[in-house]
């Protein structure tokens, strides 16, 4: 059984742990726990980015990276031509950087293979293009690694026009 998603004010005053949340605290998600409050562990988040759930295979679910949920929400922006579904679920996130690479690494072994799907995140450093078995990590800004990463993005089907993760 996972674990709900929420996002936004919390509506309820407790937890399944007895304790209490603030209202307005983000949630996160917790491997194999209940959800944790910023007040609980580092809220030092430096890397953020957005998940499309719908990238999930369902194969191999994403596990192992605490994500601290900033907003979750839905729009039909996918390109159906290439085997995307037409409504994606994007989840905000922020993450501590001491974790940038278990999350990679988790992503990458949990990104379904077909369909051109991809999660981008960043610190202020860096970026990070996670596909399926391949993860581009590169300085801000740096042209030749982005166009590395556009061109291999495009050989595995991701459509130009969502070659588009922040510079």
């Amino acid at each position: 059984m996972g674990l709900p998603l929420f996002a936004g004010p919390v509506a309820r005053t407790g937890c399944a742990e007895g304790g209490s949340w603030p209202r307005t605290s983000p949630l996160s998600l917790s491997p194999g726990g209940p959800f944790v409050t910023p007040s609980e562990h580092n809220t030092e988040m430096s890397a953020s980015g957005i998940l499309i759930a719908e990238s999930i295979s369902k194969d191999s679910p994403f596990d192992g990276v605490e994500l601290q949920v900033r907003k979750i929400s839905r729009s039909d922006v996918g390109d159906v031509s290439a085997r995307q579904p037409l409504t994606w679920t994007f989840i905000e996130f922020e993450v501590d950087e001491q974790v940038v690479v278990d999350l990679s690494e988790a992503l990458s072994r949990s990104i379904e293979p077909s369909g051109g799907w991809y999660c981008d995140f960043r610190t202020d450093e860096e970026t990070f293009v996670v596909f399926a078995g391949r993860v581009f990590r590169y300085p801000r800004g740096e042209a030749e690694s982005r166009a590395e990463a556009e061109a291999y993005g495009q050989s595995v089907g991701v459509p130009e026009a969502q070659l588009d993760w922040p510079k």
